[in-house]
């Protein structure tokens, strides 16, 4: 049982969704290779290249260098990656699931320590744009 004189500290998230006209397979199958990310992750990922480190990809954002590392789980549709940037450091829960004969691809951001709540909303609101990138190609190859 939860003791009920307990506070929990909760950090302001925003989950963002998309519907893709494709096998979720093979949506999966495309996140989970870091190296398509430029193609669709158009706003803020430059260039990747994987690093010495092979759980670890180098990738070029707009603010400089980055890593990030991808955790796959196919069998769960799980994309959770982990991002380190000049800007923050960042665990984002993804997961690709079926939708009728489709996939729905779900991504979470958790506003980090220092962005204030304008700058994060300009932030996300990038990412619609990535999204469109990711069902445009994924619908095309389908």
């Amino acid at each position: 049982m939860t003791d009920p004189s307990r506070r929990y500290s909760t950090t302001r998230s925003i989950t963002k969704t998309v519907c893709i006209a494709c096998d979720p397979r093979d949506a999966f199958d495309f996140l989970a290779d870091l190296s398509n990310w430029p193609r669709w992750a158009v706003v803020n990922v430059k260039s990747t290249h994987p690093s010495e480190d092979s759980d670890w990809w180098t990738m070029v954002t707009p603010h400089g260098e980055a890593r990030l590392r991808i955790r796959p789980d196919a069998r769960h549709g799980i994309l959770d990656h982990d991002f380190f940037d000049p800007q923050a450091s960042w665990t984002v829960p993804a997961r690709v699931i079926a939708n009728g004969d489709g996939a729905e691809f779900m991504i979470t951001f958790f506003q980090p320590p220092g962005f204030t709540d304008d700058f994060f909303d300009a932030q996300i609101k990038l990412v619609d744009i990535e999204l469109a990138k990711l069902k445009e190609l994924l619908e095309a190859a389908a």
